[in-house]
C-alpha cells in the first residue's frame, strides 16, 4: 500500500541495455511489473510504471560498429523494438525513458555536479580489472583466471586516469539502513548476499571512462563520459522530473525497483543507495530481485539470455501459442503473460522450456479455468435456460473459501510473490471443478424431472456458486490477463469493463441475467511438443552444448496431483561399483533456505536448498514424518547435485538429500561442523 499523501504506487523495471532485442527474460520482468502496477490500480490507487532503454556505454558503441551502423541509429532501432514489444505484450507503462534524452542527461549531470560539490568525487588513476561485456569494474577477489567470478565474462587489466566516487564511506551507513528498514531488500535471503558483499570491504569506484564519442560528458571535463551504471540508475529519479520539476517528490521515492538478480547486489542494493545517501535523497522503499530463466546445458547459475541463446522473442512465442491453440492474438498475449508469472518462482532460478509453457497453458487455462467456465455455462443453458438463477442460500463453504483465497492472494501480491498469488487463485478453480463433480447437477436434474421440488433450488445454488467463483477468479487474474479476464467475466454474465477490488464481494452476479452460450476462450493445444522448426522460428533452440541438452520436461511427464509417489525399493548391498562410477556422483554441502509441505502429500516436503553462490534448487524429500519445516531452515545438508531432475506431484525436484535409514526412519546426513555451502563431499 502507498503512504498517505502519496499519489500512488511508483514501480520501475530495469532500464534495459540495448545491445540486443528483448526476449522472454526481459519480458518476464516487464510483465511482472505491469501486473503489479495493474494490481495496485484494482485497489483504487494511482500507479506509475517506468521502463526504458539504457543506450550509453562502450559496449553499445562497439555493437553499433559491428552492425555497421551509426551509434545513434543503432540505439534508435533497438529502443523502438523494446517499446513495441512491451506494447505488444499489453504493458501499460506510464513513462518510457531513454538515457540519451535531454531530460536524463540534465538529471545525470546535475547529480554529478552536486556529488562534486559535496566532496564525494575525486580524480585519480584507476588500475584494475574491467569487463567490457559487463561494463563493470571488478576487484582482484572478483576475478579468477581472467574472468569475472560473478558472470564468467573476460576481464582486462586497465590503467587510466578517471574520476572516482567515495563509495568506501558508505558501508556502515548502508548496513545500518538495511537493519533499520528490513523490507528494503527482497527477497529476504538476498539481503545476506548484499551484507556479505559490503562486509568484504567497499572501495571507491571509478565513475568515468575516456570519451570516445558516445556517452554523457562529465560536468566540467568533456574528455570523460560518465560510467554507464551511474548514468542508468539516475533515470529512475529523472523520470519524476528531478531536479527541475518542483513536484518531483509527488512520485519519489519509488515504491519498488524490480529486476533480475544479476544487477541487484552490486548496483541496485549498494551503489544506488549510496549515491542517494550522498545527496540526502530518500531511498526507494523496496528493491526486489528475481532469479534467472535457466536452460538445460548451461552451467549452474548461468543466466539464459542474449549470449547463451534459447530464450525466444516474446512476440514470436505469442504467435506460436496463437497458432497452436487457434486463438486470437490478444488472448495468446494474455496466455503468455500468465505463463511467465506462473512458471517463474520469483526470487529463485527457474528452468525454462517451451514445452513446459505449452503444457501449463493446457493444464491451467484450458483444462482448469476454461473448463470451469465452459461446463458451468453449458449446464446453465441446459438446466436454467441460460439465465443466472436466484441463490437464496449460498454454499457457506464456497463463500468462505473464496474469502480466504482473496486474503491469501492479497498477501502474496503485497510481497511480490506473483506465482504464489496465481497458484492460490487456481486452487479455487480446482475446488470449483471438484465441487461440480461431487454435487452432480446432472443427477439433480433427473430428480427435478422425477418431481423432486427441492432439487432445482440445489442446482441453482451450485451453478450460481460456480459462476460467482469463476467471476472472482477472473478478477483476481486480471492483472496478469487483462483482456482474457474481462472476456471470462462476460462469459459468466458479469458486465465488467475494468477490475476493482470492490467487485470481489460475493454475490455481485445479478440473478435474471441472460448468459450467452459458452465459447471456449482457451481451446486445448493438442500437441505441446514443439518441433525443431518451431523452436528455431521463435529463437528458442539452444545451440550451446546442443548435443548434450535434453529438456527435463520431454523426459518426465507431469504427475497429476494426488498420484502416489512410488516408494524407493531397498537396494542390493552386494552390488559393487568401481571408483570411476562413484566419482561421477557430485555430492555437495547445501543450506536449506526454506521448507514447506507439499499439498495433498503426507510424506513430502518442498525444500529450497542453496548449493553454491546464487544457485538454489527445489528438492522434494520424503521426510515430512520426521522433520518439521521450521526445524530445517538454516540447516546444512548433503545434496546429490548432478541427479537427473524428476517430477513428483507436478513439482520438479532438482536433486536429492542424503539420509540414513535407521529402522525405517530417515535421518539427514550433515557435516560435523559448518562448512562453506557448495563444498564437495568426497
Amino acid at each position: 500500500m502507498t503512504d498517505s499523501g502519496r499519489d500512488g504506487f511508483y514501480i520501475t523495471t530495469p532500464i534495459y541495455y540495448v545491445n540486443g532485442l528483448p526476449h522472454i527474460g526481459t519480458a518476464l520482468t516487464t510483465v511482472a511489473c505491469d501486473a503489479i502496477a495493474r494490481y495496485h490500480r484494482t485497489l483504487g490507487e494511482k500507479s506509475r510504471l517506468l521502463t526504458g532503454t539504457d543506450e550509453n556505454g562502450a559496449k553499445i558503441q562497439d555493437a553499433a560498429e559491428q552492425a555497421g551502423k551509426p551509434t545513434d541509429a543503432f540505439v534508435n532501432g533497438l529502443s523502438a523494438a523494446f517499446r513495441a514489444c512491451w506494447q505488444d505484450l499489453d504493458v501499460r507503462f506510464d513513462d518510457f525513458i531513454r538515457t540519451t534524452e535531454p531530460r536524463h542527461i540534465r538529471a545525470v549531470q546535475e547529480f554529478f555536479t552536486r556529488l562534486v560539490e559535496r566532496g564525494f568525487v575525486y580524480k585519480d588513476t584507476y588500475q584494475g580489472w574491467y569487463s567490457t561485456s559487463d561494463e563493470t569494474f571488478y576487484r582482484d577477489t572478483d576475478v579468477v583466471d581472467g574472468r569475472s567470478k560473478e558472470t564468467g565474462k573476460p576481464v582486462v587489466r586497465v590503467s587510466e586516469e578517471n574520476y572516482f566516487f567515495k563509495l568506501s564511506q558508505f558501508g556502515d551507513r548502508l548496513l545500518q539502513y538495511y537493519e533499520e528498514n528490513p523490507g528494503f531488500l527482497q527477497p529476504e535471503f538476498r539481503k545476506n548476499e548484499v551484507v556479505g558483499f559490503i562486509n568484504e570491504g567497499l572501495r571507491d569506484i571509478c565513475i568515468t571512462r575516456p570519451n570516445k564519442g558516445w556517452g554523457i560528458p562529465f560536468p566540467g571535463d568533456p574528455s570523460k563520459v560518465i560510467y554507464v551504471w551511474f548514468d542508468a540508475l539516475i533515470s529512475y529519479l529523472a523520470s519524476t522530473g528531478w531536479p527541475d520539476d518542483p513536484e518531483w517528490e509527488k512520485w519519489w521515492p519509488a515504491d519498488l525497483h524490480f529486476m533480475g538478480k544479476e544487477i541487484f547486489v552490486r548496483f541496485h542494493a549498494t551503489l544506488w543507495p549510496a549515491m542517494l545517501l550522498a545527496l540526502d535523497i530518500p531511498l526507494p522503499k523496496c528493491v526486489f530481485a528475481h532469479g534467472f530463466w535457466t536452460l538445460p546445458g548451461l552451467r549452474a547459475g548461468e543466466k539464459a539470455g542474449k549470449s547463451t541463446g534459447g530464450l525466444p522473442h516474446p512476440t514470436s512465442f505469442e504467435l506460436l501459442i496463437a497458432s497452436k491453440a487457434g486463438i486470437d492474438r490478444s488472448i495468446a498475449v494474455d496466455a503468455l503473460r500468465y505463463m511467465l508469472c506462473r512458471e517463474m518462482n520469483f526470487g529463485l532460478d527457474t528452468e525454462f522450456s517451451v514445452e513446459s509453457f505449452l503444457r501449463r497453458y493446457n493444464t491451467d487455462l484450458a483444462n482448469d479455468l476454461g473448463n470451469l467456465v465452459n461446463r458451468t455455462v453449458n449446464m446453465l443453458h441446459k438446466f436454467c435456460a441460460g439465465i443466472i438463477p436466484e441463490c437464496a442460500s449460498p454454499d457457506p463453504e464456497i463463500v468462505a473459501l473464496a474469502r480466504v483465497v482473496q486474503q491469501t492472494y492479497h498477501e502474496h501480491m503485497s510481497h511480490f510473490k506473483l506465482n504464489s498469488a496465481i497458484e492460490i487463485v487456481m486452487q479455487l478453480v480446482a475446488r470449483m471443478n471438484k465441487y461440480i463433480d461431487t454435487s452432480a447437477p446432472w443427477a439433480l436434474a433427473k430428480a427435478v424431472t422425477a418431481g423432486d421440488t427441492e432439487a432445482q433450488a440445489k442446482i441453482d445454488t451450485i451453478l450460481y456458486s460456480c459462476l460467482e467463483a469463476a467471476r472472482i477468479c477472473a478478477l483476481l487474474l486480471a492483472p496478469f490477463m487483462p483482456t482474457a479476464s474481462m472476456a471470462l467475466c462476460g462469459q459468466v454474465g458479469a458486465s465488467q469493463t475494468s477490475p476493482h477490488c470492490s467487485d470481489l464481494d460475493w454475490g455481485k452476479l445479478a440473478p435474471g441475467t441472460v448468459v450467452d452460450a459458452a465459447v471456449p476462450i482457451f481451446p486445448r493445444i493438442t500437441d505441446t511438443s514443439p518441433t525443431e522448426a518451431e523452436l528455431m522460428q521463435i529463437g528458442a533452440l539452444v545451440n550451446k552444448n546442443e548435443e548434450q541438452v535434453t529438456s527435463v520436461d520431454t523426459t518426465n511427464e507431469a504427475v497429476k496431483p494426488g498420484t502416489p509417489v512410488q516408494a524407493v525399493q531397498p537396494g542390493d548391498d552386494s552390488i559393487m561399483i568401481g571408483i570411476e562410477d562413484f566419482m561421477k556422483v557430485q555430492l555437495k554441502v547445501g543450506e536449506v533456505l526454506a521448507a514447506e509441505p507439499v499439498p495433498n502429500a503426507t510424506k513430502l516436503l518442498r525444500l529450497t536448498v542453496k548449493v553454491a553462490g546464487d544457485e538454489a534448487r527445489t528438492i522434494l524429500a520424503g521426510i515430512a514424518e520426521y522433520y518439521k519445516p521450521e526445524d530445517l531452515e538454516g540447516r546444512q545438508v548433503v545434496v546429490v547435485a548432478n541427479l537427473q531432475p524428476r517430477k513428483m506431484r507436478g513439482i520438479e525436484s532438482q536433486g536429492m538429500l542424503l539420509a540414513a535409514d535407521v529402522e525405517g526412519r530417515a535421518v539427514l546426513v550433515r557435516p560435523e561442523e559448518l562448512v562453506p555451502v557448495g563444498a564437495r563431499v568426497r
